[in-house]
């Protein structure tokens, strides 16, 4: 109990009411595979490679790139984890994870001993002595972007302060431009003579508070009667026809607050989407600022070059290595980094259908699967690969016993959304793999009805048609399978036509019930870690059964488990029944949790005979 070590009045706060859950999210997924561009880590890069997570295609087109095709391992190949997530933002879903995965084609050790990383894009541009370098802040040939630098100049007027001649708003290492009394109109910036001279650029710096001028020859005297341009950089960054990145107001000297090496950094730049960034060590020289701005603003190859695609994924690399625990440098990669995500209750590895062969596709499947079952509270979503016959779908689904996992076929077309169709020629048109729209109809079920509702008979969007035409006595052979297949019904479009796992338990046949039990199971994880270090009591027992009962009593209403009555839906035991003196004594405390899950009506049978008028009921 609280101490009282003196008299005087003690007013204390207590709760008279038990700890309420709150689910989980169950909607939020997460993709692994190969992308244009993006976020990933490498040695030496950026210290947020995180996946990121992205709530619209068109924020995904920024970070990770678009559709057009690329070439990991020197073929063009479709994007298919870009075309996923369209689909999946397409068919209703609203939060996704996307852990990019790329592989280096020529790794090594430079001569420091330090791993070298191949596939970033860079520019080198002279500065006197030293080197200032464009680099692509992540590998890919998406990174070959153009970087165009311009100088732009606003007049200031100089005035007279205790004497000297001073200029008017100008900050510690202002870059500025000087031009004699009675210079030409042609002849100052934006005339038709203009030419840049270094001699005409200096640096202010403020010491005490007096300003004064570096020059590339030293100190500059200024006159009242001189014509003074403070001069910024424009930095336009070019990535596709539809995209162009503009930074504004830049300077050239680190005592600026817009410092080009601050806002284009690798790490924390002021976009965090920035594509390039500007590997520079400025010097004691001030007036190396003005050298910069010149030699960034003349450069004549303004692309970035040798930026490429790396190598094709495989299934170990799409499964990617965990972070290493010694250096926090190292981050996890793949489908491991989407394991540090704990929100993620969905995966899929859009890529996987297409490797090299079915053989390779099932162990990128079986590692898919293995991260589904070691998290726990996930489910994996599958692409059998593409052109299977009944048999090699079959075969394939063979391959697999998971609870934690379903299967979906066959494979869907669309038409190229990178391509218009032109007089005479059709538009081109793509297979992809149903994952990206499965995990959207997942994720918009959940959000329209709950996660106890079968993700089945959902329309499926933004489709020509499906690639194998599936009828009902090819599903009667592969529905008992667990194979899920996707359908097309005249009249009432394209859907999916099936909600199972691919587990051999019966009790585990259904995605919804895996789901839901899920969603349980990690909402009463997350919210019952309060009861930790817990006086071990019948006080601490009866707030877990409250609880825990608040909580199902709400799912009961929502529909998701079966009974007329709260007590033919679930049950609650937490007391000396379920837990013996040894479980006290090693302080256990175990809660005894029952559901009845509702199932889906898989199959709606209506039995009609004939009736007379005079029969009895």
């Amino acid at each position: 109990m609280p101490e009282y070590l003196s008299p005087g009045v003690y007013v204390e706060e207590v709760s008279f009411r038990a700890k309420s859950l709150e689910g989980v999210p169950t909607s939020t997924t997460g993709f692994a595979g190969m992308t244009q561009y993006g976020p990933v880590y490498y040695p030496g890069g950026p210290r947020n490679c995180e996946p990121r997570l992205i709530t619209s295609f068109t924020e995904f087109e920024r970070v990770y790139g678009g559709l057009e095709r690329f070439s990991p391992g020197g073929d063009l190949r479709e994007s298919y984890l870009a075309h996923a997530a369209r689909a999946f933002f397409l068919n209703g879903g609203q939060r996704l994870y996307v852990s990019r995965v790329y592989v280096q084609s020529n790794p090594g050790i430079d001569g420091g001993g330090n791993p070298t990383y191949d596939g970033c894009a860079s520019r080198t541009v002279a500065v006197g002595a030293a080197n200032a370098i464009w680099r692509a802040r992540w590998p890919g040939a998406l990174g070959n972007v153009h970087v165009a630098v311009r100088l732009v100049r606003s007049k200031l007027v100089p005035v007279t302060v205790n004497g000297a001649v001073q200029l008017k708003g100008i900050a510690h290492g202002a870059t500025i431009e000087v031009f004699a009394a009675g210079t030409a109109a042609a002849n100052l910036p934006g005339g038709a003579a203009y030419a840049v001279q270094e001699a005409r650029f200096a640096v202010t710096t403020i010491t005490a508070g007096v300003q004064s001028f570096a020059g590339s020859g030293g100190a500059v005297v200024l006159n009242l009667t001189d014509i003074v341009f403070l001069v910024e950089m424009q930095v336009v960054v070019t990535v596709t026809d539809e995209r162009q990145d503009v930074y504004d107001e830049l300077s050239g000297h680190p005592s600026q607050k817009r410092y080009i090496g601050k806002i284009l950094q690798l790490d924390d730049p002021e976009d965090e989407n920035a594509t390039v960034w500007l590997s520079w060590a400025p010097s004691a020289d001030a007036f190396d600022a003005v050298r910069l701005m010149l030699a960034l603003a003349a450069n004549a190859s303004p692309r970035l070059q040798n930026g490429g695609d790396g190598d094709l994924a495989g299934p170990d690399e799409l499964n990617g290595e965990p972070a290493d625990p010694d250096n926090a440098s190292v981050k996890a990669t793949g489908l491991e980094a989407l394991g540090e995500i704990d929100d993620i209750a969905i995966v899929a590895l859009p890529d996987a259908g297409d490797l090299v062969d079915s053989d390779t596709s099932a162990a990128a499947a079986q590692l898919l699967i293995a991260h589904a079952e070691n998290l726990r509270y996930r489910i994996a979503v599958l692409d059998a690969p593409p052109q299977s016959s009944l048999n090699e779908i079959r075969a394939f689904r063979g391959r697999f016993d998971s609870k934690y996992a379903a299967l979906y076929h066959p494979w869907i077309e669309i038409l190229d959304p990178t391509e218009r169709a032109s007089q005479g020629a059709p538009q081109r048109r793509l297979m992809l793999p149903p994952s990206g729209f499965v995990c959207g109809i997942y994720a918009r079920s959940d959000i329209e009805r709950g996660v106890h509702k079968a993700p089945a008979n959902e329309v499926v969007r933004g489709l020509t048609r499906f690639e194998a035409n599936i009828n009902k006595g090819r599903q009667d052979v592969l529905n008992p399978e667990g194979v899920n297949c996707l359908r097309f019904f005249e009249g009432r479009g394209s859907r999916v036509w099936g909600a199972r796992t691919i587990s051999s338990d019966p009790e585990w046949k259904y995605v919804n019930v895996r789901r839901l039990f899920i969603y349980i199971e990690h909402t009463l994880d997350k919210g019952s870690q309060w009861a930790v270090f817990e006086p071990n009591n019948e006080r601490l027992w009866a707030n877990i059964r409250r609880m825990v009962e608040d909580f199902l009593l709400v799912l009961w209403r929502d529909g998701a488990l079966l009974g007329e009555k709260p007590e033919q839906a679930y049950f609650v035991r937490c007391d000396r029944t379920t837990m013996t003196q040894n479980d006290l004594d090693n302080g256990r405390m175990i809660c005894l949790v029952g559901i009845a899950p509702v199932k889906p009506a898989e199959f709606v049978i209506f039995r009609v005979g004939q009736w007379t008028a005079d029969a009895k009921r």
